[in-house]
């Protein structure tokens, strides 16, 4: 495939989509467990499963503040569930848990780089991750942040490197796919950054930015003569 960059207003369209989504899910915060939650959590669990949507769109707004890894795959079940609030609280749900390290310390850390990113002072940030990073260098999200300010501050190549350190401990990780699939449109590589876009959105399918890349880029490469079934 061509690495020719998109065109004018396509490639625009593509990139304003993908730093939105960059954005949006690098602001994911943490926060601390207290007494009590693990029945609280037992309970969401439960009510998770409900045929009823409240109650499953209420145990999800509970496994945002007490979620733990173990609950992600029923979590992630219901990024298809068929109520679109209980899709985008699961969502949430997902972001909230990785974004937990189940240790104080780091999470306060973590917290702290969140806030500089949110702030735009991506360079502190970096150095806050690093911290985590060195710290806790099982904790997935901490290098996920990092490669998005990485990603931000042009150096895809850094980012590129701890993107695969994310991918390497969560297969799953649908935001760091579809930041392979930007980096790979910044490049102009374009049929990559595609694959990528298709990935994330196959675990995900309520990525509204990321579904906006693959419309753009597949109506470009039918113009250029590329056949999809």
């Amino acid at each position: 495939m061509t690495s020719r960059r998109l065109p004018g207003k396509t490639r625009t369209r593509c990139m304003m989509a993908a730093l939105a989504l960059l954005l949006a899910c690098g602001c994911a915060s943490a926060s601390a467990a207290r007494p009590g939650d693990d029945e609280t959590r037992k309970s969401a669990l439960t009510h998770a499963q409900s045929r009823d949507a409240d109650e499953r769109l209420a145990a999800f707004t509970v496994l945002m503040k007490v979620g733990r890894q173990e609950d992600l795959p029923l979590v992630q079940f219901h990024l298809f569930d068929e109520d679109d609030r209980v899709r985008d609280t699961a969502e949430a749900a997902i972001w909230a848990i990785w974004s937990r390290s189940g240790d104080a310390a780091t999470d306060r850390l973590f917290v702290q780089g969140v806030e500089q990113m949110r702030d735009g002072r991506l360079k502190m940030a970096v150095d806050t991750f690093s911290q985590v990073i060195a710290a806790r260098p099982d904790f997935t999200e901490a290098w996920n942040k990092r490669a998005t300010i990485y990603f931000l501050l042009g150096e895809d190549e850094l980012s590129l490197k701890d993107c695969d350190e994310v991918l390497r401990r969560n297969p799953q990780h649908f935001g760091v796919l579809a930041g392979y699939g930007q980096i790979y449109l910044r490049k102009g590589e374009l049929q990559r950054a595609l694959d990528y876009f298709e990935q994330a959105i196959a675990i995900n399918p309520n990525m509204t930015g990321v579904q906006a890349s693959i419309d753009a880029l597949r109506e470009l490469m039918v113009k250029r003569g590329r056949r999809f079934i």
